[in-house]
Protein backbone atom coordinates (compact mmCIF):
# COMPACT_ATOMS: atom_id res chain seq x y z
CA UNK A 1 0.00 0.00 0.00
CA UNK A 2 1.54 3.26 -1.09
CA UNK A 3 1.23 6.32 1.07
CA UNK A 4 2.84 9.74 0.69
CA UNK A 5 3.98 11.69 3.73
CA UNK A 6 4.52 15.43 3.31
CA UNK A 7 6.11 18.00 5.61
CA UNK A 8 8.46 20.97 5.29
CA UNK A 9 8.13 21.05 1.48
CA UNK A 10 9.39 17.44 1.33
CA UNK A 11 7.57 14.35 0.20
CA UNK A 12 8.25 10.75 1.19
CA UNK A 13 6.69 7.78 -0.58
CA UNK A 14 6.33 4.75 1.69
CA UNK A 15 5.24 1.29 0.64
CA UNK A 16 3.44 -0.30 3.57
CA UNK A 17 3.06 -4.08 3.26
CA UNK A 18 -0.66 -4.94 3.48
CA UNK A 19 0.16 -7.78 5.86
CA UNK A 20 1.62 -5.25 8.32
CA UNK A 21 -1.71 -3.38 8.42
CA UNK A 22 -3.53 -6.63 9.17
CA UNK A 23 -1.03 -8.35 11.45
CA UNK A 24 0.24 -5.59 13.73
CA UNK A 25 -3.00 -5.46 15.71
CA UNK A 26 -1.28 -6.30 19.01
CA UNK A 27 1.00 -3.29 18.52
CA UNK A 28 -1.99 -1.13 17.55
CA UNK A 29 -3.88 -2.29 20.66
CA UNK A 30 -0.95 -1.16 22.82
CA UNK A 31 -0.99 2.24 21.11
CA UNK A 32 -4.73 2.47 21.67
CA UNK A 33 -4.33 1.62 25.37
CA UNK A 34 -1.75 4.38 25.74
CA UNK A 35 -4.07 6.91 24.10
CA UNK A 36 -7.06 5.70 26.16
CA UNK A 37 -5.42 7.44 29.13
CA UNK A 38 -5.58 10.79 27.33
CA UNK A 39 -2.93 12.66 25.39
CA UNK A 40 -1.24 16.03 25.32
CA UNK A 41 -1.96 17.42 21.87
CA UNK A 42 0.21 20.49 21.56
CA UNK A 43 -1.11 22.90 24.20
CA UNK A 44 -4.27 20.95 25.02
CA UNK A 45 -4.88 17.86 27.09
CA UNK A 46 -7.36 15.60 25.33
CA UNK A 47 -8.80 13.10 27.86
CA UNK A 48 -10.39 10.82 25.25
CA UNK A 49 -8.95 11.28 21.74
CA UNK A 50 -11.36 10.43 18.94
CA UNK A 51 -10.36 8.47 15.82
CA UNK A 52 -9.07 11.49 13.92
CA UNK A 53 -7.14 12.80 16.92
CA UNK A 54 -5.56 9.38 17.46
CA UNK A 55 -4.40 9.37 13.85
CA UNK A 56 -3.05 12.92 14.29
CA UNK A 57 -1.08 11.75 17.33
CA UNK A 58 0.31 8.81 15.36
CA UNK A 59 1.19 11.12 12.45
CA UNK A 60 3.29 13.12 14.92
CA UNK A 61 5.09 9.89 15.85
CA UNK A 62 5.49 9.19 12.12
CA UNK A 63 7.22 12.55 11.71
CA UNK A 64 9.68 11.67 14.48
CA UNK A 65 10.35 8.26 12.93
CA UNK A 66 11.11 9.78 9.53
CA UNK A 67 13.31 12.49 11.02
CA UNK A 68 15.26 9.81 12.94
CA UNK A 69 15.59 7.58 9.84
CA UNK A 70 13.67 4.84 11.64
CA UNK A 71 11.97 3.20 8.67
CA UNK A 72 10.52 0.33 10.74
CA UNK A 73 8.73 2.72 13.10
CA UNK A 74 7.61 4.87 10.15
CA UNK A 75 6.02 1.86 8.46
CA UNK A 76 4.30 0.85 11.71
CA UNK A 77 2.87 4.37 12.17
CA UNK A 78 1.63 4.38 8.57
CA UNK A 79 0.16 0.92 9.07
CA UNK A 80 -1.76 2.16 12.13
CA UNK A 81 -3.18 5.08 10.14
CA UNK A 82 -4.11 2.79 7.25
CA UNK A 83 -5.70 0.36 9.71
CA UNK A 84 -7.90 3.16 11.08
CA UNK A 85 -8.35 5.20 7.89
CA UNK A 86 -7.87 2.72 5.03
CA UNK A 87 -8.65 5.21 2.25
CA UNK A 88 -5.69 7.44 3.21
CA UNK A 89 -3.27 8.03 0.35
CA UNK A 90 -1.44 11.11 1.62
CA UNK A 91 -0.57 12.49 5.06
CA UNK A 92 0.28 16.16 5.52
CA UNK A 93 2.15 16.70 8.77
CA UNK A 94 2.19 20.10 10.43
CA UNK A 95 5.64 20.88 11.80
CA UNK A 96 4.81 24.09 13.68
CA UNK A 97 4.01 22.19 16.88
CA UNK A 98 0.25 21.86 16.35
CA UNK A 99 -0.64 18.17 16.11
CA UNK A 100 -4.21 19.17 15.23
CA UNK A 101 -2.87 20.44 11.89
CA UNK A 102 -2.00 16.92 10.71
CA UNK A 103 -4.27 15.99 7.82
CA UNK A 104 -5.22 12.80 6.00
CA UNK A 105 -6.12 12.86 2.31
CA UNK A 106 -7.78 10.25 0.14
CA UNK A 107 -6.46 11.63 -3.17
Amino acid sequence: MNITVEFDDKSYALDVPPALVDEATDFFDKMEADMDCGWQMSRWWVPDPDLNQRCQIVADKLLTAIQNDNSEAALLMCAYILHKKPATKRISINTDGEIQGNEFHQD
